[in-house]
């Protein structure tokens, strides 16, 4: 009996705690409303915009790129050749904005190599209200291929509507071509006849050594038609340290530029000799400029360091307008430096007497023809050029 009493207050006792757990897990899961921290709190507003972090200061920037040098009006300026560098300026304007801004300036090569330009990317500070600009050279390599090219510069700031601009240029192919460099110890020589009845033009080059340089270079182009500013020949000349090694070796050569009037030249004439026995350098250029933005221009340049003879007889002579003559000599040991440059840009006129050039009535002068005596298409050819310069 004792023992029935002592399981039944067990029961009991259990029961009991059973009871109090599961009403203490449902007080816990409904939660107590009114006991709450947060009872008769508010949650807290959001802003309904975030304030931007440019303070009001908006704009736009405007990109510009143009050609160095003299403006002109026709887009042949435009034209370059293989290995011959067109020279841009790019300008940035802030002009809208109101403070300084930290422009990314960057080049969209479109159809052009990355190698072709000076840089692809460039920061430039833009003060507020102002401009700023940046050199910009595009140099298509000696491979490029003839054809019109495009290419874009777009810059971007912050706070700023970012804008692009674009550009476009020609490759002319050359008609004749030709480099040549040596170095090394020993004899050489070079012989090289050009002549261009289209562009008028006759070179010669005759140069013999025999002793030790380092470098040699004889480079020619010839464009027959060139646009803008590429020459319509250009004989590009340089050595670098010769030295005759035994008795009687030495550098000489004769070279003879000329440029015929008669075929739409400028009728200059430039002969070079020498025959020397040391040359620390000479570097030297025959360009001439018949058609495209420079027509009717010839320069000779050239540096030189020898020791031995040299010579220069330089001439122009345009019938009716021009007769410059021009002769240096040297013997022994000399430095020059030295640039010529003929034009043919002047046009002729009748002075005028005292108003008389006022009403001055127009005389046409005849224009002489040659009646063609040949047989042959080439002689021919020469007539018509002979009728048509006379016109």
């Amino acid at each position: 009996m004792k023992r029935q009493m002592i399981c039944i207050m067990i029961i009991f006792i259990l029961t009991a705690a059973l009871v109090q757990a599961t009403v203490e897990d449902s007080g816990m899961a409904s939660g107590d409303v009114s006991s709450s921290p947060w009872t008769g709190s508010t949650s807290p507003s959001l802003p309904t915009f975030l304030p931007s972090p440019c303070s009001g200061d908006y704009g736009s920037l405007t990109v510009s790129i143009d050609l160095t040098g003299p403006t002109s009006s026709e887009q042949e300026n435009l034209y370059t050749t293989p290995g011959k560098p067109l020279d841009f300026m790019v300008t940035v304007s802030n002009k809208e904005g109101r403070t300084e801004v930290e422009a990314q300036v960057g080049v969209k090569p479109e159809g052009c190599p990355f190698e072709w330009f000076s840089w692809t990317t460039t920061p430039l500070t833009i003060p507020a209200g102002v401009s700023r600009s940046v050199a910009l050279q595009v140099f298509p390599d000696t491979n490029a291929v003839a054809g019109k090219y495009r290419f874009a510069v777009e810059a971007s700031a912050k706070c700023r509507s970012s804008d692009s601009c674009y550009q476009n240029f020609k490759v002319q192919a050359f008609d004749y071509a030709s480099e040549t460099t040596i170095a090394g110890t020993g004899q050489f020589q070079i012989t090289k006849d050009l002549r261009s009845m289209n562009s008028g033009i006759k070179s010669t080059k005759n140069v013999l050594f025999s002793g030790s340089v380092d470098a040699l270079v004889k480079n020619e182009y010839l464009v027959d038609r060139a646009l803008g500013k590429n020459a319509n020949f250009q004989e590009q000349d340089a050595v670098d340290n010769y030295n005759a090694v035994s008795l009687g070796d030495a550098l000489v050569g004769t070279e003879i530029f000329k440029s015929s009037a008669i075929f739409g030249g400028v009728g200059a004439k430039v002969r070079e000799s020498y025959d020397v026995q040391q040359m620390e350098f000479k570097n030297q250029d025959f360009t001439l400029h018949q058609t495209g933005s420079l027509k009717k221009t010839a320069e000779f340049k050239t540096a030189d360091n020898f020791t031995g003879y040299y010579l220069i007889d330089a001439k122009q002579v345009i019938p009716g307008q021009k007769n410059l003559k021009e002769f240096e000599e040297y013997f022994g040991s000399f430095e020059i430096n030295r640039r010529i440059l003929f034009r043919d840009a002047a046009k002729s006129k009748t002075p005028c007497q005292e108003g008389d050039c006022l009403k001055a009535p127009s005389i046409k002068a005849p224009t002489p023809s040659f009646t063609s005596p040949c047989l042959s298409g080439s002689c021919n050819d020469f007539v018509d050029r002979l009728n048509s310069f006379g016109k």
